[in-house]
């Protein structure tokens, strides 16, 4: 009877150990999970260009890159100044979409007249910090660069020139700047 007794606590005390190793994993995995975990509802990055000059950024976009402009909207001041988009200063934004897809890429431009911002050194990605450029991915980057020329924004350096080695061979780069300086690779094939 003791042993049968001992054996009883024994089980016991290992069931209980179990019991409690089993809720601290639980706990764990709990706490592990509970770190919040970000889901994007949308795979591509829409963002905003303040312009010094509204009308001449808005037609290069659509000319000269082949943009479509979607219907814009404005941004009240107070709402502005909540959020932390800026000091008060009410805006309108000019969008901008590569492709007719629901999911193509938005840039929103923005001028603000009363409140000019400050020019930045934009002669190479590497002369500021910040944003420095953006890759708009074609089909035809010769076709591109014509269009892009016929509207006055010739391809910089050497543009187009092919990829390195170890990327794809057939793919090429040519680099313009819109109006205010802005560096645009335009990437792909050149037909």
């Amino acid at each position: 009877m003791a042993t049968e007794n001992g054996l009883f606590w024994r089980s016991l005390r290992g069931g209980v150990i179990v019991v409690l190793l089993a809720g601290l994993l639980g706990w764990a995995a709990e706490k592990k999970s509970a770190e919040p975990k970000i889901a994007f509802s949308k795979t591509t990055v829409d963002f905003g260009l303040v312009v010094s000059d509204i009308e001449k950024s808005v037609a290069f976009y659509k000319n000269a890159l082949g943009c479509t402009e979607l219907e814009g909207f404005d941004v009240p001041g107070d709402f502005a100044a909540d959020s932390g988009l800026a000091d008060g200063h009410a805006f309108h934004v000019h969008v901008m979409v590569l492709g007719d897809r629901d999911d193509a890429t938005k840039i929103k431009l923005m001028q603000f007249k009363d409140a000019p911002g400050k020019k930045i050194d934009q002669a190479y990605i590497h002369s500021s910090l910040g944003m420095s450029y953006m890759t708009i991915f074609v089909e035809d980057v010769a076709a591109s660069v014509a269009l892009a020329k016929k509207h006055g924004a010739n391809p910089l350096a050497k543009g187009p020139v092919r990829l390195p080695k170890g990327f794809p061979q057939d793919i090429v780069l040519a680099c313009v700047k819109d109006p205010d300086g802005n560096i645009i690779e335009l990437v792909g094939p050149t037909k």
